[in-house]
């Protein structure tokens, strides 16, 4: 989730190939895209299957994005480093997926992309992170189009994931 523009496609893009590809014209989102990948868990021998959803940044699609979020099981929330606004308005969207999963906690990630561009730089480091921390979520930057640091917010969302699932299996067997 996040605002138009701050990289969501050239992250999912990028991701869901490995690297490599970087498209360098995008257009914006129309709706929603599915992308399914597996997502070894750091420090397991497991993986992850993940069904990600880039979804446009446009309030034009909340709607849809409304009846997508009503299972979520993490998030991740992408903002341009030098975009101010996108920043400011992950209240925003953290809020319309909290609507939608009432009383569940929702883990995940806010990711800060476009680090390449540190002389445009407008939101730093520290103010996000601590953003994060106050909201329970997990905090990394990057470069989609250097290529840096890309994976990172995955594999964090598949160790997050990978807790919850171990958890409901607990819970389960504690009820046997």
């Amino acid at each position: 989730a996040g605002d138009p523009a701050v990289g969501k496609s050239a992250l999912a893009q990028m991701f869901h190939s490995d690297g490599a590809h970087f498209q360098k014209n995008y257009t914006l989102t129309m709706g929603i895209e599915l992308l399914v990948k597996a997502v070894s868990v750091p420090e397991t021998s497991d993986s992850v299957e993940f069904f990600i959803f880039d979804s446009a940044g446009k309030d034009l699609f909340s709607e849809m994005l409304e009846k997508l979020w009503e299972q979520p099981n993490v998030l991740c929330l992408v903002y341009d480093v030098t975009n101010e606004q996108s920043f400011d308005n992950c209240d925003k969207w953290l809020e319309k997926l909290r609507a939608q999963a009432v009383g569940v906690h929702i883990p995940g990630v806010l990711v800060g992309n476009k680090t390449d561009l540190a002389d445009r730089r407008v939101v730093e480091q520290k103010q996000a992170q601590e953003w994060a921390e106050k909201h329970g979520l997990e905090y990394c930057e990057m470069s989609v189009k250097e290529m840096k640091n890309f994976e990172a917010p995955f594999h964090i969302l598949a160790k997050l994931f990978h807790q919850l699932y171990k958890e409901k299996v607990e819970t389960f067997h504690s009820l046997a």
